[in-house]
């Protein structure tokens, strides 16, 4: 019995003494473990932040509808971890490796925030391109988009909220190249 232990101890002694490596090793592993990045992101060749991806993807809502998908306009490039890129999308690409599908559910917070009210306000009417109606887009002078909530007599209700603002987006993804 005495030998079995021994023998274990040298194994041991052996793994830890290989040029640092299989402690290297052992110890990503764990780091990946606790922080549920997927082995992938272990290996070369796999997204990480700063990496440049193209992704083909659809994305829904919770009632499974589609808002935006790639199709017919070709992959979405960005740099992983830049502020170009809702932040929930950036995470979900890494670890990914060219040919790998994924789907990513980004709760509201991570993707276009919750709904605010205070971005909810009338204006008069006289201050609106004619013929104006509940529905329309328009766009500030700062380039953002507001949508015509209400037409009153007088006046209109907009709402700049991103349109999605409040949703759980869920994505489903192929990552098509990573630099």
């Amino acid at each position: 019995m005495k030998t079995g232990m021994h023998k274990k101890e040298t194994d041991m002694q052996k793994l830890f003494t290989c040029k640092g490596r299989a402690v290297f090793f052992a110890s990503a592993v764990f780091l990946a473990a606790i922080l549920s990045i997927p082995a992938s992101a272990l290996a070369d060749g796999a997204a990480k932040e700063g990496s440049v991806v193209e992704i083909d993807y659809v994305g829904k809502l919770q009632d499974d509808s589609i808002f935006d998908k790639s199709e017919g306009r070709g992959p979405l490039k960005f740099t992983v971890g830049s502020k170009n890129i809702i932040p929930g999308m950036s995470d979900g690409v890494i670890g990914m490796m060219v040919g790998d599908n994924k789907t990513v559910t980004i709760p509201a917070k991570e993707a276009y925030g919750e709904r605010n009210e205070k971005m909810i306000f009338e204006v008069p009417l006289k201050n609106l391109p004619q013929g104006v109606k509940a529905g329309s887009k328009l766009t500030s002078p700062q380039g953002q988009m507001i949508t015509v909530k209400e037409v009153k007599k007088d006046s209109a209700v907009l709402d700049a909220n991103h349109f999605l603002a409040g949703q759980t987006l869920i994505f489903e993804i192929k990552m098509v190249s990573v630099n």
